[in-house]
C-alpha cells in the first residue's frame, strides 16, 4: 500500500520553496507568518490544496503529473511554486529486493510503464521480475544487463506402457435345413446367425447361407440338422516406450510431441450452415517441462507428460463421418531433484472388464441343456503406465569436438573400390 504521510514546514517572509517535489499520496503543511489571502492549484487532479486557517494551506499528492500552486499574501506578495508528483515506487522496490535478494535490479517510471534496471545472474531471473511487475503498470521494459550464461538443463523421459488383454466367447446356433419340411433356426443373435434363402422351386428344400461358421460347424444330412459353434480364447500384450530428451535453458519452457492427428468434421454455422470444414487433433505423447536451478544446486521442475490413443469404441458417428474419441492421461507436478537424480509417476492402472450374456428365454434357463441356447462374451483389459523422469545439467561440446551420431548395425552402402566388376 501506499504510504501517506505529512511533512510540516515553517517558511518565513522570503523562503518559500521554489519547486514542490511529492510522491503519490504525500502531503505537506506550508505555515506563512503573514495572512494568506488566495491559493490556485492548475491541477487539483495532481496536487489538490486545502486551506486550514490564514497561515496555513496543506498541498496533497494525488496522482503523477506536474501542476503550479499560486499563493497570495496580504502583502500583495505572488508566488507560483511547481509542483512535481511521482509514482510511489518503493513498495516495488522492497518487493524485487526480497524475491531477488542476490541481484542488484531497480525499477523506475510510472503507473503507465516502467522499466527494470540492473543487472542479474540469469535470464529466468529477468523473466521472472518482469512478471511479478506486470500488475503494477500497463507496459513493463527491461533494460537488465545479463552478467552470466544460463545453464542448459536436459531432461531424459522413459514412457512405458503395458496393456494387456484377455477375452474368451462361447456361443452355438442351430439351425434345420427342411427336416419334415420344416426349415427353421434357433440363435441367440450375439454372433452371426444363417440367413434363409427361399426355395428355387416348388417342393424344393430351402437353403442357408453362412456368412460367418464360427469355430465349428457341424452337419448330418441323415437329420438335417446343423450347428455352428464358436469357442475362442485369446490373449495380447501390446508394450509402447518412448525416450525422448529434450534440452532448454534455465527457466525456458520445452515441448515434445510423438504421435499423429485424426480428422475431426465441424458442421459451420452462419452463411455455410451445414457445411462441413475438417480440424485435426492431436494424439500420442506428449511432454513439457519448465527446469529452473535454485541457489542450493537442485533443479526445480515443473513437468507436464500427457499420454491419449485412439478410443474407436466410445467414438461418434457426424455427418456420415466416423470419429473416434480420446483416452488420455494426464500428470502435471512439481518436484525438486539434483542433477542425475529420478523421480518415477507410476501406478496409472486401468481396468475394465466388458461382459455380454445372451439367451434364449426359456430354454436358456434349463440346466445343462440350456447351455446349447445360450452365447457370452467376456473381455478383460489393464494397462499400466509408467513415466521416470530424469534431469541433468549439460554443455555445449567444445569447438571441433565431433559430435555423437547413431551407429548403423549393418552398412548401408560398401566403400567404391578401385577394382573392375565382374560381369
Amino acid at each position: 500500500m501506499l504510504s501517506v504521510f505529512f511533512c510540516a514546514m515553517l517558511l518565513t517572509a522570503g523562503e518559500l520553496p521554489r519547486t514542490l517535489e511529492f510522491t503519490v499520496g504525500q502531503g505537506r503543511i506550508l505555515d506563512f507568518p503573514t495572512e494568506v489571502i488566495r491559493v490556485y492549484t492548475s491541477n487539483p487532479d495532481v496536487a489538490d490544496v486545502a486551506v486550514i486557517d490564514s497561515h496555513q494551506i496543506v498541498v496533497n499528492a494525488k496522482a503523477p503529473g506536474q501542476a503550479t500552486l499560486a499563493v497570495w499574501l496580504q502583502s500583495g506578495r505572488g508566488e507560483s511554486i511547481p509542483v512535481t508528483v511521482a509514482f510511489d515506487l518503493a513498495p516495488i522496490q522492497k518487493l524485487l529486493t526480497q524475491a531477488f535478494p542476490d541481484d542488484n535490479l531497480t525499477v523506475s517510471g510510472t503507473k503507465e510503464a516502467l522499466v527494470l534496471l540492473g543487472k542479474a545472474r540469469k535470464a529466468a531471473t529477468v523473466d521472472r521480475a518482469l512478471a511479478i511487475l506486470k500488475p503494477f503498470a500497463q507496459s513493463v521494459v527491461s533494460g537488465v544487463e545479463n552478467l552470466g550464461e544460463d545453464q542448459q538443463i536436459a531432461l531424459h523421459v522413459v514412457f512405458a506402457e503395458l496393456d494387456r488383454t484377455a477375452s474368451s466367447s462361447f456361443g452355438m446356433n442351430l439351425l434345420s435345413t427342411g427336416a419334415a419340411n420344416m426349415p427353421g433356426q434357433v440363435s441367440t443373435g450375439q454372433f452371426s446367425p444363417a440367413a434363409t434363402n427361399s426355395p428355387l422351386a416348388a417342393g424344393s428344400p430351402p437353403s442357408f447361407n453362412l456368412s460367418n461358421t464360427l469355430n465349428v460347424f457341424a452337419f448330418r444330412p441323415d437329420l438335417n440338422l446343423a450347428a455352428t459353434i464358436q469357442a475362442l480364447e485369446s490373449k495380447g500384450v501390446l508394450q509402447i516406450l518412448a525416450e525422448p530428451d529434450l534440452v532448454t535453458t534455465d527457466g525456458k519452457e520445452a515441448h515434445f510431441t510423438v504421435g499423429g492427428e485424426f480428422p475431426v468434421p465441424v458442421p459451420q454455422s452462419g452463411a455455410v450452415a451445414g457445411a462441413i470444414t475438417i480440424q485435426f487433433r492431436e494424439y500420442g505423447i506428449r511432454l513439457s517441462f519448465t527446469p529452473s536451478t535454485t541457489s542450493n544446486g537442485t533443479i526445480k521442475l515443473q513437468v507436464q507428460p500427457e499420454v491419449s490413443t485412439i478410443d474407436t469404441a466410445n467414438g461418434i458417428v457426424l455427418s456420415g463421418f466416423n470419429v473416434p474419441a480420446l483416452s488420455t492421461r494426464k500428470i502435471e507436478t512439481e518436484v525438486e531433484l539434483h542433477a542425475g537424480q529420478s523421480f518415477v509417476i507410476a501406478g496409472l492402472l486401468d481396468n475394465r472388464v466388458t461382459q455380454n450374456l445372451s439367451k434364449i428365454p426359456g430354454i436358456g434357463d434349463i440346466p445343462v441343456l440350456g447351455a446349447l441356447f445360450r452365447s457370452h462374451s467376456l473381455v478383460r483389459s489393464k494397462t499400466e503406465l509408467v513415466i521416470i523422469v530424469t534431469p541433468d545439467v549439460r554443455v555445449p561440446l567444445p569447438p571441433g569436438t565431433p559430435a555423437a551420431t547413431p551407429k548403423m548395425p549393418v552398412l548401408f552402402l560398401p566403400p567404391a573400390s578401385g577394382g573392375t566388376t565382374k560381369k
